[in-house]
This record gives C-alpha cells, sequence and structure tokens, in this order.
C-alpha cells in the first residue's frame, strides 16, 4: 500500500473511532473509572439536611454509595410536610433509580409514588411502610430501614441512672410517634432494670410510657422545645434525654438557663462529634447507624442488588448502639463500662429482655 492510501486509512480509521466516541460520550482519561449512570436520590423531612441527625446521617449515606458506584446524585430538602409528594414527584421526573426518604414523616408520600412508579426503588428511612397497620409493607418496591432502638436506649437509661446524683432522670419527645417513643421505652426499661439490681430508687420523670409522656408536639428548635425542658429540669432532673431531632438545642438553652450540673443524652448520631455546642454537656448518645444502613441499601441497589426485605438495625448487627462518654469518662463509676458491656451481651443472647413496638 502506497503511503496516499496508508494515510488516507489511517484517516478513516480516526473518522470511524471518532463517530464511535461521539455516539457513546467522551471517553474517560486513562485510568479514569467511567461514570455509572444509575442515579440515587435522597429526600429530607422538614428538617433538613443539616439537622446533624438523621437527616444529615442519611444523606451522607447516599453520598458515600453515589461516590463508590461513581454515580451522580440528587437532593431535596422539604421545607414542610406539604413538600413530600411533590419532591418525591420531582424525583422521578429527574430520572431517579433508587430514592431515599428520611423519616417516618414521608411514609404516606414515599408509599403513594412506589405505587405510581414500580420501576423506581424506594428506601424508606424509620418507617415500615404499613400505613394500613395491617402488618403488611403497602408497596413491594420499597425497603424499609428500621432500627431497634429501645437496646441502645436500654444501656443509656441504666448509665443515666447509674451517673444521677439527684436520683432524678428525665426525658421528652416531640409527638409520640413510635419512633420516638421507642427510645423513651428503653431508656425506662434500663432505669428500671437498674433500679431492681442496685436497690437503688431512681425516678423517671417525663415518661410514663406508651404516648403517656411530656411532648413538645413538634420537632422544632422552638421555645416550646427549650420550656419544656425546663419543665423536666425543674422536677430535679440532671440527666436529660430530648427525642425528636432539634427539639435537644431547647434542652442545651434550658440546662445553660438553670445553672445546674445536667448532662444531656443525644439521640440518632454522636452529639459530641456532629454538634460541639453540646461538648461540655453531652454524657452520651443514643445511636443509629443510618449512615452505613443507608449506604449499603443504595449500593445494593446500584449493583442491582435490590433487597425490598425489611433491615432491622440491633446491638447484635450494630445497627444501634451508644456513643463513648467523651467528657464524662473521668465522672462515671468504674464499673459502669464493664457492667454496660455485660447488659448488651445479655440483650443479645436474650437473657435480658428489652421490648418494643418493632415485636408486634
Amino acid at each position: 500500500m502506497n503511503t496516499w492510501k496508508r494515510t488516507t486509512a489511517a484517516a478513516a480509521v480516526a473518522l470511524m473511532a471518532s463517530a464511535a466516541l461521539a455516539a457513546c460520550g467522551e471517553a474517560p482519561e486513562e485510568g479514569e473509572e467511567a461514570a455509572n449512570d444509575f442515579l440515587p436520590c435522597v429526600v429530607s423531612d422538614a428538617g433538613g439536611f443539616d439537622d446533624k441527625s438523621f437527616n444529615q446521617l442519611s444523606y451522607e449515606g447516599v453520598k458515600q454509595a453515589a461516590e463508590e458506584l461513581n454515580s451522580e446524585f440528587k437532593d431535596v430538602e422539604s421545607n414542610s410536610d406539604q413538600d413530600y409528594g411533590p419532591n418525591l414527584e420531582g424525583l422521578v421526573s429527574a430520572g431517579c433509580d433508587a430514592i431515599v426518604t428520611v423519616g417516618f414523616a414521608l411514609s404516606a408520600a414515599t408509599v403513594e409514588s412506589a405505587k405510581a412508579n414500580p420501576d423506581v426503588e424506594y428506601i424508606l428511612i424509620d418507617d415500615a411502610a404499613d400505613n394500613d397497620f395491617d402488618g403488611e409493607k403497602d408497596a413491594e418496591n420499597i425497603k424499609p430501614i428500621l432500627y431497634n432502638t429501645a437496646e441502645a436506649a436500654f444501656l443509656a437509661g441504666y448509665a443515666a441512672a447509674d451517673y444521677t446524683k439527684t436520683n432524678v432522670v428525665g426525658t421528652y419527645g416531640g409527638q409520640p410517634f413510635p419512633t420516638v417513643t421507642i427510645f423513651m421505652d428503653g431508656f425506662k426499661q434500663g432505669v428500671d432494670y437498674y433500679a431492681k439490681e442496685k436497690g437503688k430508687a431512681v425516678k423517671l420523670v417525663g415518661y410514663q410510657g406508651g404516648e403517656k409522656g411530656v411532648f413538645t408536639g413538634g420537632f422544632d428548635a422552638n421555645e416550646k422545645a427549650t420550656n419544656t425542658a425546663k419543665q423536666i429540669l425543674d422536677q430535679n432532673a440532671d440527666v436529660i434525654l430530648p427525642v425528636g431531632g432539634p427539639i435537644y438545642q431547647g434542652a442545651l438553652t434550658a440546662i445553660e438557663d438553670s445553672g445546674k450540673d445536667v448532662a444531656l443524652i443525644g439521640v440518632d448520631a454522636d452529639f459530641f462529634e456532629t454538634d460541639s455546642n453540646t461538648r461540655d454537656v453531652v454524657f452520651t448518645s443514643i445511636l443509629k447507624n443510618m449512615k452505613q444502613s443507608t449506604y449499603e441499601a443504595v449500593l445494593a441497589a446500584g449493583n442491582d442488588e435490590f433487597d425490598p426485605e425489611a433491615y432491622v438495625g440491633n446491638l447484635e448487627n450494630d445497627g444501634v448502639g451508644i456513643a463513648p462518654f467523651h467528657n464524662f469518662e473521668d465522672k462515671i463509676s468504674d464499673s459502669l463500662q464493664g457492667e454496660l458491656d455485660e447488659i448488651r451481651a445479655g440483650i443479645i443472647s436474650g437473657d435480658i429482655e428489652v421490648t418494643s413496638y418493632l415485636d408486634n
């Protein structure tokens, strides 16, 4: 073949290669992984992604999974419950393959969207997607992510009962939803267990069981949250457990205003790590490993391994737990950590019974 023919042939090959690349998109640079067209998405409840709690943790789980899958992801915040349906419609229209909905408040909207879009995979955080309470999930393409936080709260209740100097500990919630009262139930059981085992009279204020307790009526860090915390502290509690996202900020204000030595217990995330304003007062936090469980569910969906069966985090699978005592390490009794380790083992083995709504 002469030089002109070789040059023409080479040019033709180059042109065809260029056309093929144009049809498929730009080729990745050497050593660069091709982008994944799987699109995970996440929608918050009204607390927003900066709540330093379950919205933030779930967002971080989606982000981590997207990074590992080498895919983009979309997120949308809700300002009120009126946003849930429209936000889900928007994400479906954007072509989301899997949608994480954060919080029990989104359950009804998630079910409605899932029924209308059976090809989209939904991951519902903190709710069983059983809005008609018949014991069955309301849509097959929803994976519920649940947490038996009563087990971890039991440990926190025991620790609070051991630590208190006034022999009074307290708790209050946002609203009496099962995902709120499950913390309070476990906390109460832990306090009661300590009192029985140690023969020490420790009083719990703010919660009697079920829906009988003190609630702010919402999940905002407002004056009601502060006044409710003051109501608990006025009953001589020196350990306080606020359950309901940002309402703990009201407890911080109440503690500061009281001038008393009061310990705060966080929920969902380790408050010591997520909110530096709590570091002087946070005793421990009752953890839900939401980032990890969200990450695993999204990663499975991205790898075509979506499993719609419910996940229940507990002490045995490290889905729940309690945070270190941080600045309170030198203030707790020398025997407490060893006792907590034994109790944890007893809960896992079933020798120590902890009940919650998830047992139904």
